[in-house]
């Protein structure tokens, strides 16, 4: 059980109402560039897009015929990062966090 908004008056032993529906995000076009919060919701000031899809946080990996095969650089703009140690697009990266939060995995 996920608590997905305030708890402000919960108590043990009260009654839980299970949606059945998974945690999901917006995604698409419209998506790209924006933050948005755990909920799905804008958080850089900006109106909720229009026309995105949403789709759920947990969902099987791409087929691996379905991955592009091209190689891409990502720029972030970081000079140093950028020259001394590229990353590459499509994939994770643990650039920015705190300690032991798995940015060397």
């Amino acid at each position: 059980c996920i608590a997905m908004g305030p708890t402000d008056g919960l108590m043990r032993g009260m009654d839980a109402q299970a949606t059945g529906a998974p945690i999901t995000v917006p995604v698409g076009e419209n998506t790209l560039g924006r933050m948005f919060n755990v909920l799905g919701e804008p958080i850089d000031n900006k109106p909720v897009p229009e026309g995105v899809g949403y789709e759920p946080i947990h969902r099987p990996a791409p087929e691996f015929k379905e991955q592009s095969t091209e190689t891409e650089l990502l720029e972030t703009g970081i000079k140093v990062v950028d020259l001394l140690c590229p990353y590459q697009k499509g994939g994770k990266i643990g650039l920015f966090g705190g300690a032991g939060v798995g940015k060397t995995v």
